[in-house]
């Protein structure tokens, strides 16, 4: 009992886990207990049990177990969290759960896997129940069939997949055990519950006892459709809803709900694919060529077994595909043609849409071979053709059909007329579009007028099925010459036709024509008519003119429909119909004269022919009036148009009479029922008129009166070649003439080009010019409809007639054609039947290209030239190809047909010839031009192989392919592409390059689809693990590609397709899915409607929703490219126009009023801070752009709707530029009021406007740019400064506007930028403004170059970005410009900087040339003439400029700074001019008397500048305050500021002034935390400057320049020591490293940086433990990689090894061999020397350490044993200089050396000497000789350090330096004269002048105590170690004659007196200090 009360304290969680069973079921029952109270499924109880629910259902103890899984299900089926527990807790249930001996356990487990299911994870189970199914144990196989059975039973075919299930049936069948084999049979019946017939396929090859079972099941099960009973969680509403219509009885629509509900599943998919080609018998290729039928016949026969099975394995079946059509289009043994055709059929089923490419290749072969009587043939090829039919669409084969419909064979027609109506019943409105139906009706009305009544039949048949499927509506225009007997024949045939999809499918189309109503049905007659008026509106997409558009439609649409009616219609109308049905037989002479007769009047016919004019003239006016008297249908047109033509005819001769006769002739062609016959009487005189100078006018009206009787195409066509037939040129011009009239006048349709092009031919070469010019303009009114393919067909015209055309074309251009006013196409696209005109203008463009002459290839595409293409030699193939390429552009445009092409072009595809793949590429694009649409039919048997192309290595050859594909897209549309798997498959290839293309080539075509194939489907998986692929640019396109998916698919497919995916990749997939979803855009709009009238009309408005944004209702689709400016300008404005016509209220405008009040910006904490982090981890856009693309605009859109009032957003985001209008007034009303909100929707205010300046209205941009101007004042005065992000969103779209053409904006632009340095650093703005002055517009370029003027002008040469050079060199660019206004804007801003930094800036410019330099110097010139005053006008000008320095400092809330900055402003405006060069430096002065009273406050004021005489030393040494105290005064109140504090060091380090600047910095190094805030390529870059500065020689040639030398040099010290020592040396080493390697750099340099190391070196053992070691030995690998000791002994000086070694060597020193421990950072330590290194250095410290201790002991005069070899020695006297040259051991190493000298006096030191630097050689000498001066007691000197100036600057000093040290008044001063002032100190204090004295080295670089301000204390210092050096180096020039070339240190030795008065001095300052404590 012990052990229970233990367990029994436990919580319940640590129950479940114990290892006593009875803890265990106790733990699982209360478990179960508290699982049943939890009622929140969110709750966080759940998440303690998400690692036990395993344990739960696999507990070893079967008692335990059944409480475990009992609790298990509970937990399943509440627990949010459950899902994630699946795979674990189901592959439990099968292992330990469904092999127990107990049904209830089973039951549970059972249980748990269906709540799995319910729950959503259906997928995982299943995937364990499968896996269950291969278990050794039959138990379990049972209960996981079992299990898969309740759960298709429950959950249906749609939940449950059935495809894997199906595929191991057979297997289960086989099994031995009839347990798994009676459980198999069961849920093969459950099964074909499900999905019927599809389920025999795949089971036709089990044992046949075990079908014949199966077969009497399944017919015992109930026919109805089954039904689910169980629902996932997410469907559960709708089964209550389903519960709900039962009780209530609503079984109809349950009904239908069901029917949706059941999947129809396609056997197909249930099959395996098989594996063919690979079967093919060896010698197929040559049996099916054999002589022997037999032998073909076996080789057929083959293939038919292997084509018997169901689903084929893609693969490449060119070959076998051509050899079957070979054998059915040539082989002469109809048996085996027939065999063949069975092998297509096969092949087609079992290849489904991935036989389609071939179709196109067998289509036409089959049609032609139905010239065959043999029925068991013909059966053969319908089988074969109706299964190719299903593997492609209807549009890729149109072509071939409709070339085969002309054949003269009857049998041919017939049998394609009967595909043609199978292939129909195939179809639904959608996939059978009125520009694939219009050359179908056109090729049948011609078969129901045969000869043949088999072939009439057929015709009718396929009609009345075309009819069927698309509806009266749309087949009737195409009908309308057809006669009431024929239509009624295709009517009742209609009626009897079947459709493949039955009624539904017919009941879809019409659902889609007529969405408000449904349950509609196409009848025909008014019934069809009423339905037609209704449909119109919802057609035209989401329109908000319904009422307009049916009032104007149904009166006009009657007319058309009833045409069987010859009552009365309106003429107009019925003339365009009448003309269709008028055939007429020629008349004779007497049947003519006798049918006038009864019309005219006798005394007309009389005097027809009167000799007499007057006669004849009065006869034609009774002629006239009788004619408009007559009825229509009374008039016999052809007998009254003879009698015109009667004697004389057309040769009258008076000319009233003649225009009397031609206004006669138009008449009686408007009358009456004028036909073709009766034309041909007229038109040869008409045409012999047309030229007349009098009736040429009368002519032309009766030419057009006749061809809009006898419509234009005919007409023209029949003038054009008479008037050619003749030689009258007045005639032929004239003809020209009318015909370019009569083309706007009646529109293009039906025209034949091609004889208009050989007529315009003749025309152009005709001699006189009156000719030539009507052709040329009857060529620009046809380019106005054909387009630029017309010129193609004048290439070879002479230059100077092509270049007139295109003078004509250019004229053209951007005109759209006329709507046409005259003939039938004025009635059908004049806008009355909206339904219709939507599809006309698509097809009037593809009748345009269908009229241009194709020819016909194929006969010039050998066997021969087919095989050069496939040629071994590439020289071969290319002469092949460049025939290809020849033949193509010679043929201009051609026929689709072009024979075995495409199989050899595509071979030459994989060329292992780049070049020649190239020249493929460049050839097929060739071809999609010149095939135009009829490519389609090659896009899957050329077109997917280019896309394969996509994936090569090389980029020119991938740049090809993508041209190449986007001009076949073009001519095709992007549906071929996208339909099938050929798209998928290809994405499927991992290979990068393809990925990347074929991504970026989706991305960019899917927006502008307006519907997407279903295949698209296909490629999401692919897309997915694009997402995951290693390749970087490979992720980025497949995440650009993902909305544009997700728009076409939408998210629920999507996020579906991840099912399959691995966990941790489905996470981030979603995850992605999720953001794409944020930013998918909204599908293009539906087609404008009227797209084919001109852009600017009201037209494509109309169809436009009112309310959607500018962009989206200009949707740029694949087939129609309209110029995007035009789209954007036209196309907008013109909607607006509409809109505003209409008056139609949009939404926003009737909730104007209700909801206008309260704040138009809403304040949401932190969202802008969050719009940014989304910016910078692209969750979002970057707002970049040339033009703004819809995408920006709706992510503008979206952010926006959070913080902006609705209303005003609608405002904003509206079509029409007024309501931007009124969004910007509103804005600058609430500008003051709402503060807050505005600086908190700043970006996206500056965002929305950059979108207004891309706009066209300038009352608009005016509008912005006020508001801008009071926005950016607001700013100031709110002391906001302006973020990265909100700057580089909007400045760059500014600085374009700076290049207005008008005045006033460029003027508020510079406005807007003066003000916007008040609120964001000039410096920034610069690189903007620099980046303005590469624009392409002048006017831009010469305004930002002035802007720039003003910024130096204004802040100094510190705005200069990125350097002052880098940005002169731009600007000086700019000098040669070719623009005047560029020019002087240039000169005028160098001029500016000229005045600010003096001739400095010839040297910044760089080299320019002459003419440039020339032109600089005058102006130079010029400017100094004028008067000097410039400067301080400057300050005053641009106050608000210079101001904002303070601003940005936040220094001028402080009252005292004001006077102080304006100060330091105009100190800087004058830092630049002559005058200022002569004032005193004041840096070392100093009154120390002033400090001393000084009770710690500090006069704001300057000091004045005193004369000091030191004469008399008592007087207190005058050292005035450096310039750095009075400009800060309350520098340490500005330690609480860090920010002001940085911004007002940073403006002082700006200065003019070099010594301001330097003690800025020091400054800025003072203050410890911002020091070590410096990174390493700040500090690098700041060495580099410091070092550079201090090696120019320029800097001696300034009086103040040895100050400056000290000034850097106390800087430097400053920086080594205060920053962070890890960043310091790694920037040094990184220096180091670029110094030694740059070849043109100073020696000096790279000395100094090692210098610069030393002293690190030396500050190691105090840092080392703050040193991040494993980055400097980074940095040391690095640098040992880049100079490997090889490379490094090369260098003319030692010094770098040296360094190197000595920082290791210390290194080491500090840390042992831990070091060793630091090179994690190295990822090869094999590419340096570094380790090999260290340990060398660790084993030689070990061996030294061993022997220290005998080293003690012994004196150092011992220390060597006499007898040691000579190799010993060299090894001790490198030991010696190494302890010399490092820090702490040199004064031992000295001493052993002098020990070692003094013992071995012959001992030759000079080897180890003479590599060393001449510095270290007078180091040593002296060392020795102080050493010995010590040792013989002659007094001490001490060795001192390296001298100030040599330590740290190593400046090259010139000897006259040394002895000069400026004093207070800055002239140079001698030595001489501080050893005369010393001596008289030395006598008044009573000392001797010779006595010499020790005292401390002041080097700067070794007192690291200096304060880093350089204070009056660090002054004084400076000043006394003057006077020490001038003093020594007057002694002891003798001494150190080398020191003093080397610019080196000299040792301090001065009298004792000096001591005593030092030590005043010190005591002095000691008060000084802690007075200031």
């Amino acid at each position: 009992m012990g052990d229970d009360s233990e367990w029994m304290k436990l919580s319940v969680d640590q129950k479940c886990e114990h290892k006593l069973w009875k803890a265990r079921l106790s733990g699982y029952e209360e478990a179960l207990k508290i699982f049943q109270k939890i009622k929140d499924e969110k709750s966080p109880e759940w998440s303690k049990y998400l690692g036990l629910i395993k344990k739960f259902v696999t507990d070893s103890n079967a008692v335990v177990q059944l409480k475990g899984l009992e609790a298990a299900l509970v937990y399943v089926e509440n627990a949010h969290v459950a899902g994630k527990t699946t795979g674990e807790v189901v592959s439990g249930v099968v292992s330990k759960v469904f092999n127990q001996p107990k049904a209830r356990a089973k039951e549970l487990g059972s249980e748990i896997c269906l709540m799995y299911i319910e729950i959503e994870k259906g997928e995982a189970v299943q995937e364990e129940l499968l896996k269950g199914l291969d278990s050794k144990n039959p138990k379990i196989t049972v209960a996981c069939i079992e299990t898969l059975r309740k759960a298709l039973s429950e959950f249906g075919s749609k939940i449950i997949l059935l495809k894997p299930i199906i595929k191991v049936l057979p297997k289960l069948f086989e099994s031995r055990e009839k347990a798994i084999r009676d459980e198999a049979k069961l849920i093969a019946v459950e099964i074909y519950r499900w999905i019927r017939d599809a389920l025999k396929a795949p089971l036709q090859n089990i044992n046949s006892v075990q079908l014949k079972e199966l077969e009497e099941e399944w017919v015992k099960l109930p026919t109805g459709a089954p039904k689910p009973s169980r629902f996932l969680r997410s469907q559960q509403e709708l089964e209550a809803k389903l519960e709900q219509q039962q009780s209530a009885g609503g079984d109809a629509e349950g009904g239908g709900d069901d029917g949706d509900e059941v999947p129809q599943i396609d056997a197909y998919e249930l099959l395996e694919a098989v594996e063919i080609l690979s079967k093919l018998p060896k010698d197929f290729y040559d049996k099916i060529e054999a002589k022997k039928w037999q032998e073909r016949k076996e080789a057929l026969e083959a293939i038919e077994v292997l084509v018997k099975n169901p689903k084929l394995e893609a693969g490449d079946y060119s070959d076998l595909v051509k050899a079957l059509k070979k054998v059915v289009g040539k082989d002469t043994n109809v048996m085996l043609v027939a065999l063949a055709a069975k092998c297509l059929t096969g092949l087609a089923v079992g290849l489904r849409k991935k036989f389609g490419q071939y179709a196109g290749h067998v289509v036409p072969t089959i049609l032609e071979k139905f010239k065959e009587k043999k029925p068991q043939v013909v059966q053969a090829l319908q089988e074969a053709i109706d299964a190719i039919f299903l593997t492609t669409t209807l549009q890729n084969i149109s072509e071939d059909v409709l070339a085969v419909m002309d054949n003269k064979n009857p049998t041919i027609k017939q049998q394609t007329s009967l595909f043609i109506a199978r292939s129909f019943r195939h179809c639904t409105s959608s996939t059978l579009p009125k520009s694939l139906l219009k050359p179908f009706c056109a090729a049948l009305l011609k078969h129901i007028n045969d000869s043949a009544p088999e072939v009439r039949d057929a015709a009718f048949e396929a009609l009345g099925t075309a009819l069927k499927v698309v509806g009266e509506k749309a087949v009737n225009p195409f009908l309308a010459d057809v006669d009431k007997l024929k239509l009624d024949r295709i009517k009742e045939c209609s009626e009897k036709v079947e459709l493949v999809y039955g009624k539904k499918t017919g009941a879809t189309a019409d659902k889609r024509e007529s969405k408000p109503l449904p349950g509609k049905t196409v009848a025909s007659g008014a019934a069809g008519d009423k339905d037609v008026k209704d449909t119109t509106v919802p057609k035209s997409g989401p329109l908000k003119k319904a009422p307009a558009a049916k009032a104007s439609g149904p009166p006009k649409k009657g007319k058309p429909v009833a045409s069987g009616a010859a009552g009365g219609a309106g003429s107009k109308n019925k003339k365009g119909l009448e003309v269709k049905e008028i055939v007429e037989p020629e008349l004779s002479v007497e049947v003519c004269e006798e049918r006038a007769s009864v019309v005219l009047p006798p005394s007309c016919l009389q005097l027809l022919d009167s000799g007499n004019w007057k006669e004849r003239l009065a006869c034609m006016e009774e002629f006239q009036k009788t004619v408009e008297l007559m009825d229509r249908t009374e008039m016999p047109c052809q007998a009254l148009v003879r009698m015109l033509a009667k004697k004389p005819g057309w040769k009258e001769t008076n000319f009233q009479v003649m225009q009397m006769k031609l206004h006669i002739v138009a008449l009686i062609a408007q009358k009456g029922n004028f036909s073709k016959t009766s034309a041909q009487v007229v038109l040869d005189g008409l045409v012999d008129k047309i030229g007349d100078v009098k009736c040429g006018n009368n002519a032309k009206e009766a030419l057009t009166a006749i061809a809009e009787a006898c419509l234009l195409p005919w007409t023209a066509e029949q003038v054009m070649s008479m008037a050619f037939s003749q030689k009258n040129p007045k005639n032929q011009s004239e003809t020209l003439n009318w015909l370019s009239n009569a083309i706007k006048e009646f529109g293009f349709s039906g025209l034949n080009v091609k004889a208009f092009i050989s007529n315009v031919k003749t025309a152009l070469a005709a001699t006189n010019p009156a000719v030539r010019t009507s052709a040329i303009t009857l060529l620009g009114v046809m380019y106005l409809y054909v387009g630029p393919s017309l010129r193609m067909f004048f290439e070879d015209e002479k230059t100077a007639l092509l270049s007139q055309i295109d003078a004509e074309f250019e004229k053209m251009q951007g005109q759209t054609p006329p709507a046409p006013t005259r003939g039938t196409s004025k009635h059908i696209g004049g806008g009355a039947d909206e339904g219709e005109d939507g599809d006309e203008p698509d097809e009037g463009g593809n009748d345009v290209v269908d009229l241009l002459p194709r020819v016909e290839i194929s006969d010039k595409i050998t066997l021969e030239l087919v095989s050069k293409i496939g040629d071994k030699n590439w020289k071969i193939r290319k002469e092949g190809l460049d025939e290809v390429s020849g033949i193509i552009n010679e043929a201009k445009f051609i026929q689709p047909n072009i024979g075995e092409l495409p199989a050899a072009l595509k071979g030459r595809l994989n060329d292992s010839n780049k070049i020649l793949v190239q020249q493929t590429l460049n050839i097929l694009q060739q071809l999609a031009v010149a095939m135009g649409p009829n490519i389609k039919q090659h896009v899957k048997n050329l077109g997917i192989p280019i896309i394969t192309v996509l994936g090569d290595s090389k980029n020119n050859v991938r740049a090809a392919a993508l041209a190449t594909v986007n001009s076949w897209a073009e001519q095709t549309g992007m549906k071929e592409w996208l339909e099938g798997e050929d798209l998928s498959e290809e994405l499927k290839k991992e290979n990068p390059f393809l990925r990347q293309e074929l991504l970026g080539w989706l991305a960019e075509k899917l927006p502008a689809l307006r519907s997407t194939p279903t295949d698209l489907v296909l490629c999401v998986p692919h897309l997915y693990s694009c997402l995951e692929d290693r390749n970087g640019d490979v992720r980025k396109k497949a995440q650009d590609a993902l909305p544009f998916f997700m728009m076409h698919l939408g998210f629920e497919k999507m996020a579906k397709a991840t099912g399959k995916l691995k966990p941790t990749s489905k996470d981030q997939v979603l995850a992605m899915l999720e953001k794409a979803k944020v930013n998918m855009p909204a599908k293009p709009a539906a087609p404008a409607k009227a797209s084919s009238k001109p852009a600017g009309g009201a037209g494509p408005a109309k169809f436009q929703p009112v309310s959607a944004p500018v962009e989206d209702s200009v949707p740029s689709s694949v087939d129609s490219k309209p110029d995007p400016k035009k789209a954007r300008g036209g196309g907008v404005s013109s909607k607006a126009k509409g809109v505003q016509g209409k008056k139609i209220p949009s939404k926003s405008s009737l909730k104007e009023d209700d909801d206008k009040s309260g704040p138009i910006f809403i304040v949401v904490p932190n969202g802008k801070e969050q719009r940014i982090k989304d910016e910078k981890a692209l969750k979002v856009l970057k707002w970049n752009f040339t033009t703004p693309r819809d995408e920006y605009i709706e992510q503008l859109k979206m952010q926006m709707s959070s913080c902006v009032a609705r209303w005003l957003q609608d405002e904003m985001f509206h079509s029409d530029f007024q309501h931007h209008n009124k969004a910007l007034a509103v804005m600058v009303d609430h500008l003051e009021s709402e503060k807050e909100g505005v600086i908190g929707c700043l970006d996206l205010i500056l965002k929305w406007l950059t979108l207004r300046f891309f706009d066209t209205n300038t009352s608009v941009l005016m509008k912005a740019l006020e508001y801008l101007k009071l926005l950016f004042t607001l700013l100031s005065d709110e002391e906001y400064h302006l973020t990265e992000n909100e700057a580089s969103s909007f400045i760059p779209y500014l600085i374009l506007k700076v290049g207005e053409p008008k005045d006033v904006i460029r003027k508020d632009v510079r406005a807007i930028l003066n003000r916007m340095c008040l609120v964001y650093p000039a410096s920034k703005m610069f690189p903007f403004i620099m980046e303005g002055t590469k624009s392409k517009n002048s006017k831009q370029r010469a305004e930002c170059l002035e802007e720039l003027g003003c910024l130096v002008e204004s802040y100094g040469m510190n705005v200069c970005q990125p350097t002052p050079g880098k940005a002169l060199k731009e600007m000086a660019i700019h000098i040669g410009d070719r623009d005047n206004t560029v020019r002087n804007a240039a000169l005028n801003t160098i001029v500016t900087v000229y005045n600010v930094h003096g001739d400095q800036v010839f040297k910044l410019i760089g080299n320019l040339s002459e003419k440039d330099m020339s032109m600089l110097e005058e102006r130079i010139k010029r400017a100094a003439k004028r008067p000097t005053s410039a400067p301080i006008k400057q300050v005053e000008e641009r106050p608000q400029r210079a101001q904002s320095l303070n601003s940005n400092a936040s220094v001028q809330r402080k009252g005292p700074t004001e006077d102080v900055s304006s100060r330091l402003n105009q100190a800087r405006s004058l830092s630049g001019h002559s005058e200022t060069a002569h004032t005193v430096p004041r840096e070392f002065q100093l009154d120390l008397d002033e400090i001393e009273n000084d009770n710690g406050t500090v006069r704001c004021e300057m000091p004045a500048l005193v004369q000091h005489k030191l004469d008399d030393i008592f007087e207190p040494v005058l050292i005035p305050e450096p310039k750095i105290r009075a400009v800060s005064p309350h520098f340490d109140d500005m330690h609480s500021n860090t920010a002001s504090t940085i911004n007002f060091i940073i403006s002082q380090v700006a200065s003019g002034d070099i010594n301001t600047s330097v003690q800025a910095l020091t400054q800025l190094f003072q203050i410890e935390n911002l020091a070590r805030e410096a990174s390493t390529g700040v500090l690098k870059d700041l060495m580099h400057g410091l070092i550079t500065l201090m090696l120019d020689s320029r800097i001696e040639d300034l009086e103040e320049g040895q100050q400056v030398f000290r000034s850097v040099n106390l800087l430097v010290v400053k920086v080594l020591e205060k920053s962070d020592q890890t960043n310091i040396l790694s920037a040094l080493l990184v220096l180091l490293q670029d110094s030694l390697l740059a070849t043109a750099g100073s020696p000096k340099f790279s000395e100094l940086v090692m210098k610069c190391l030393w002293r690190m070196v030396r500050l190691l053992p105090d840092t080392i433990n703050s040193i991040n070691l494993d980055r400097i030995l980074l940095d040391i690998h690095t640098f040992m990689k880049v100079f490997p000791k090889e490379k490094l002994k090369q260098c003319k000086s030692e010094f770098p090894i040296r360094t190197l070694k000595t920082l290791l060597h210390t290194l080491c020193k500090l840390k042992g061999p831990k070091i060793l421990d630091h090179l994690t950072m190295i990822d090869n330590k094999n590419e340096s020397e570094l380790e090999a290194h260290l340990c060398r250095m660790m084993k030689h410290s070990l061996d030294q350490t061993g022997s220290k201790a005998d080293k003690e002991t012994e004196k150092g005069a011992s220390r060597i044993d006499e007898k040691s070899s000579k190799a010993k020695v060299n090894d001790f006297l490198a030991e010696i200089f190494k302890k010399i040259g490092s820090k702490e051991n040199t004064k031992e190493g000295l001493a052993e050396l002098y020990e070692y000298k003094k013992k071995y006096s012959d001992a030759d030191i000079e080897p180890f000497l003479k590599n060393s630097s001449q510095f270290f050689q007078s180091y040593v000498e002296r060392g020795l000789r102080v050493i010995e001066m010590e040792r013989e007691g002659k007094g001490r000197i001490p060795s001192t350090g390296i001298s100030p100036q040599m330590e740290v600057t190593c400046v090259p000093t010139p000897t006259s330096t040394v002895s000069s040290v400026g004093n207070t008044n800055g002239e140079e001063v001698g030595p001489s004269v501080y050893l005369e002032r010393l001596k008289i100190l030395r006598q008044r204090c009573g000392l001797e002048n010779t006595k010499q004295d020790d005292r401390p080295s002041l080097t700067l670089l070794s007192k690291p105590s200096v304060p880093a301000v350089a204070s009056s204390t660090d002054m004084l210092h400076s000043k006394l170690s003057q006077l020490r050096e001038s003093r020594e180096q007057h002694q002891h020039l003798d001494l150190d004659s080398n020191q003093m070339h080397s610019a080196a240190t000299s040792s301090s030795s001065s009298s004792s007196s000096t001591a005593a008065n030092i030590d005043d001095l010190k005591k002095r300052l000691e008060r000084i200090k802690s007075s200031r404590k």
